[in-house]
């Protein structure tokens, strides 16, 4: 009885097999074979490509929240120009530096082979408010009133540090003289960094952390300040066109980094200046 019903289930095969003896085994019946072998094994491979690969949606909304903080990570180097002529300057879309205590850059003195120098210093990047506190007030012992190189607006105004004399010249618009005929800069250490503004190159390099709002942030040479509420930088005793602004970008991220997504496009990038000296 058992072997009846096995036979009655066998009936329902749709695909019966042939004997051997009947059987023809032909050159394309291989590469049918072959090729839905291949066929079958690519879309297996496929499929398992995609359930094991992470599903990245990207999704776009407004940040309405205030008093955060956006982290500014960078890294460039300018080749060509001094660290003590360079200075970084963060403003936000209001025109105001704003600029913590804890937001220090460090910058790497080197040669114009790009080799280091030095250790490199910590410095506060400037501001309108501590640029003016940060100056060379060290006086000229045997000047009680030094002169300001007819630069003065009146015969009371004294000018007894190299600083004061520059400002001087600044608030006039006048272009400085040589500094080493200038008495309060002879021994005065910004005559120092003036010769060698073109000889060396610097590397700067660390984090901000700036108010999440339009702003902007740069590296020039020059010292900064504001007038009229236009932001300019004093080169002298050079001319702007003087300077090789070429630099590279070692690094420039914003935020926190993420694993899955490139947050430093720029790294590597080379920007040539088509003027200044090479």
């Amino acid at each position: 009885m058992g072997s009846d019903l096995i036979d009655k289930f066998k009936q329902l095969d749709a695909y019966a097999k042939t004997l051997d003896d009947f059987r023809v085994k032909t050159a394309t019946g291989a590469a049918i074979t072959i090729t839905s072998v291949v066929v079958m094994i690519l879309l297996f491979l496929s499929e398992l490509y995609v359930y094991m690969s992470p599903n990245i949606s990207e999704e776009l909304f407004v940040d309405t929240s205030r008093g955060h903080k956006l982290r500014i990570n960078l890294d460039i180097t300018v080749p060509t120009i001094s660290c003590s002529y360079l200075v970084l300057d963060a403003m936000d879309s209001s025109g105001e530096q704003h600029l913590q205590m804890d937001q220090n850059i460090h910058k790497r003195r080197l040669d114009l082979n790009g080799n280091p120098i030095e250790e490199p210093k910590k410095e506060e990047i400037s501001t309108a408010s501590t640029a003016k506190a940060n100056q060379n007030s060290s006086e000229v012992a045997i000047i009680t009133c030094g002169s300001c190189y007819g630069a003065a607006f009146n015969e009371s105004q004294c000018c007894n540090t190299c600083e004061d004399v520059k400002e001087a010249y600044r608030l006039r618009k006048w272009a400085l003289p040589n500094l080493t005929t200038i008495e309060q800069c002879k021994n005065d250490e910004s005559l120092e960094k003036t010769n060698l503004a073109l000889k060396e190159g610097c590397q700067i390099y660390g984090h901000m952390e700036v108010n999440r709002v339009g702003g902007s942030f740069h590296i020039a040479p020059g010292k900064s300040f504001t007038i009229n509420h236009v932001h300019v930088h004093d080169v002298q005793p050079f001319s702007s066109s003087v300077f090789n602004t070429t630099h590279i970008i070692r690094h420039l991220s914003f935020g926190t980094n993420i694993e899955s997504a490139n947050t430093s496009p720029l790294d590597g990038v080379k920007g040539l200046a088509t003027e200044g000296k090479k």
